[in-house]
């Protein structure tokens, strides 16, 4: 049941290019955004709605982002929302959600370049 208290699960596809960080112990980090639709019914007809999502991952699942992830990539995530505090450069405190992957599927994988 704990698995049921904070579970993301999207299909979507990715809008930029991830982008990698690797870090002095060797660990890697993966963020990315990722656009889901829902398309609704409205008086006049259908009209599809977009929904930006951020998305984090570390380790091996960056690894395989950075080899196999590019913009445009279908994906399908398994995740959990994460809610975080920093300063941007201005010294202001900044609030953002991201959803920090568990597990990824490559829907229609692109071949690593």
């Amino acid at each position: 049941m704990n698995k049921l208290q904070n579970a993301v699960n999207l299909i979507g596809r990715t809008g930029i290019n991830p982008t990698i960080r690797t870090f002095e112990n060797g660990v890697k980090l993966a963020k990315f955004s990722l656009a889901t639709n829902e398309t609704i019914k409205e008086v006049n007809g259908k009209k599809t709605l977009t929904q930006w999502h951020q998305i984090v991952a570390w380790g091996k699942k960056a690894e395989l982002i950075e080899k196999f992830v590019k913009k445009g990539q279908l994906l399908a995530v398994d995740g959990k929302l994460v809610n975080r505090i920093y300063q941007d450069n201005g010294g202001s405190n900044r609030r953002v959600t991201e959803i920090q992957v568990n597990e990824i599927l490559l829907i229609n994988p692109k071949k690593a370049g």
